[in-house]
């Protein structure tokens, strides 16, 4: 049995962010670990009932909405705005930069979309990710080492930062919207993806839909994240969340169950199934989120997991399919050793062995490459900032 992975590339996938200090953030670093491993863990098993234990991007999407609203109450918005964009696009310059070249020394080129001044065109979202960035299918691997049509799963995750750029520069105008209208603000993406679900809209073009698609699946989501920043629900009775989030929960994986969700068919092909439901989850995550000034007891252990894991969700998240596709290329090599593929079936046919090694290659990604989200956020380069260093530091104060 191969280990190579055929879960298709989905939107299960996390937020542009620096690591956070003030008194909830402890909590929310916590939600964007556990979102960051479920993603990769997802990307490699294919459970299709993960992302209803833990809708990923919903989570992902309510933090990033929440730190954004934060910074729009003290700075004015085009600096926030520019500081985000700016915290965003290098991680991906850098991607481009070896996947581009990669595509290109294995002859793709201006004739790949038959139009070569639409390919130039296109090769910008490479650089402003305003569309999905063009990349070259049905790729030969590298024998052994990866596998084929690897740009695909090089490329795939693109879409979350092709979402958060436009999250980001709708922002301001939602956060007017908020403080002005706060139901009809917070319930309007919803409505938007039932209207495209039922057919009272249709998407218009062939480029652009996908932003349309995504602000109607997840900006209920982050428009929840920064009405938590906002106070607007605080001002609800404790008693209703608690009461109305399962209700909405179970309408959506309802939906879900009528329409076909099942094993290698997820929640992201039901995009009204899917905003339903991570809706109802941030709704119920934000409501519970506790005060944390010191990591419980429980989680002091992970801490310096969680801190590294927050400070590179960039490269993590970037790279985490090529690592998935060179792990389980490794692996499967593993079958032509005859005394492994005879006595040891078992095993090869295990992901999670896998996983070990697709973590293993995470970790060399963030040494490689993780210095890029430090100069983007102007910080001094550091090759595995977990906080092992701060902690060090503060001991000796």
């Amino acid at each position: 049995m191969s280990t190579t992975p055929t879960q298709p590339v989905t939107r299960d996938q996390p937020e542009i962010l620096k690591p956070s200090s003030p008194v909830r953030d402890r909590y929310f670093d916590l939600l964007r670990a556990l979102a960051l491993f479920r993603v990769v863990l997802y990307h490699l098993m294919g459970w299709a009932w993960l992302p209803l234990v833990f809708p990923s991007m919903g989570v992902m999407f309510a933090l990033a909405g929440n730190l954004m609203a934060r910074s729009l109450r003290s700075r004015p918005p085009l600096h926030v705005v520019r500081g985000r964009m700016r915290r965003l696009l290098p991680p991906l310059w850098l991607l481009g930069a070896v996947g581009v070249t990669g595509m290109l020394a294995q002859g793709w080129g201006p004739d790949a979309e038959g139009h070569p001044g639409w390919w130039w065109l296109h090769l910008t979202f490479w650089i402003l990710p305003l569309s999905d960035p063009p990349y070259a299918e049905g790729l030969a691997g590298i024998q052994g080492l990866v596998g084929e049509d690897w740009a695909a799963e090089l490329a795939g995750p693109l879409w979350y930062l092709r979402a958060y750029l436009w999250f980001v520069l709708l922002s301001p105008f939602l956060l007017k919207a908020l403080r002005a209208l706060p139901l009809a603000t917070i319930l309007a993406p919803i409505a938007l993806s039932a209207a495209f679900e039922f057919g009272y809209l249709a998407l218009p073009g062939e480029r652009f839909p996908s932003a349309l698609t995504d602000f109607s699946t997840f900006g209920a989501c982050w428009i929840l994240g920064m009405a938590h920043q906002e106070g607007v629900l605080k001002r609800i009775p404790q008693y209703v969340v608690p009461s109305v989030a399962p209700a909405i929960a179970c309408l959506g994986l309802w939906y879900a169950l009528e329409h076909g969700f099942r094993q290698g068919h997820d929640l992201d092909e039901i995009p009204f199934a899917q905003s339903v439901w991570s809706f109802a989850t941030v709704l119920l995550l934000l409501h519970l989120s506790p005060s944390w000034t010191e990591w419980p007891d429980r989680l002091r252990h992970w801490r310096r997991l969680i801190t590294l894991l927050n400070t590179r969700a960039v490269t993590i998240y970037l790279w985490h399919n090529a690592c998935i596709l060179v792990a389980a290329t490794l692996w499967d090599r593993l079958w032509n050793v005859d005394v492994l593929a005879d006595q040891y079936a078992w095993l090869l046919e295990s992901p999670w062995p896998v996983l070990v090694l697709v973590w293993l290659l995470i970790g060399g990604c963030v040494v490689a490459f993780g210095w890029a989200e430090d100069l983007a956020a102007r910080r001094k380069p550091r090759l595995w900032p977990d906080g092992a260093e701060r902690g060090r530091t503060a001991k000796h104060r």
